[in-house]
């Protein structure tokens, strides 16, 4: 039995391919779980207040109070004596230094990375203004390419003129035309008037004759 298991395991680990995922190992000693965000801010806000005059202030009267009690302490009380060349406090500012240069680091880098999502969004925006730009420059250009054939505010007036002069002369030209048609209709009853005067004047006349009339008078001598 003890010989057969691992040819068990063995043709089981042959027909298992790559393309099965592997049992999670349990692990002995569980890994410690640290928030990235959590740990980032921390370094951002220490990296922050390094960077302000306040932290130099703090860290020159630390210094200064460290120096002055080592030298000037007596030497019973002297935790760091100016006889080690004050050995804890280089090793105290080794240890700053030494983890100050990273966490400054990291906030950098998160700040890089917060600096490449804005430009991203900076540049995704600048690419939609600009497509928004030539769109309505498009826009535009088809509009003034419309309003060609659009009839203008003065073009509409000198055609309104035009058409009005155009009715202006038409009324003068039938103005004139029916004052002629009126004169002559006066000068015709004018002369039928006249006609009508010299038929009943040669009426009135004896004989049925026009007065003076030669043909007659020859006519009418003999018989006399």
């Amino acid at each position: 039995m003890a010989e057969r298991s691992p040819r068990r395991e063995r043709q089981r680990a042959e027909a298992v391919g790559l393309d099965t995922p592997r049992e999670a190992r349990r692990q002995l000693l569980a890994r410690p779980q640290l928030d990235p965000d959590a740990f980032g801010r921390a370094s951002e806000a220490f990296a922050r207040f390094m960077g302000t005059g306040r932290f130099l202030v703090y860290m020159t009267a630390f210094v200064a109070v460290w120096l002055a009690w080592n030298t000037f302490a007596p030497p019973s009380a002297q935790f760091d004596p100016e006889a080690l060349n004050y050995t804890l406090l280089t090793l105290i500012l080794s240890l700053q230094a030494s983890y100050a240069a990273p966490l400054i680091l990291l906030a950098q880098n998160r700040q890089d990375d917060r600096d490449r999502v804005l430009n991203e969004q900076d540049r995704a925006r600048d690419e939609r203004a600009l497509a928004d730009t030539e769109y309505l420059t498009r826009e535009v250009a088809a509009l003034r390419i419309a309003l060609r054939d659009v009839a203008t505010r003065d073009f509409v007036r000198s055609e309104l003129r035009s058409v009005l002069d155009e009715l202006r002369e038409e009324d003068a030209e039938r103005d004139g035309r029916e004052a002629g048609k009126r004169k002559g209709g006066k000068k015709r009853k004018r002369a039928g008037e006249g006609g009508e005067e010299a038929a009943g004047a040669a009426r009135s006349t004896p004989g049925g004759g026009a007065l003076g009339d030669p043909a007659e008078d020859q006519a009418g001598s003999p018989s006399s």
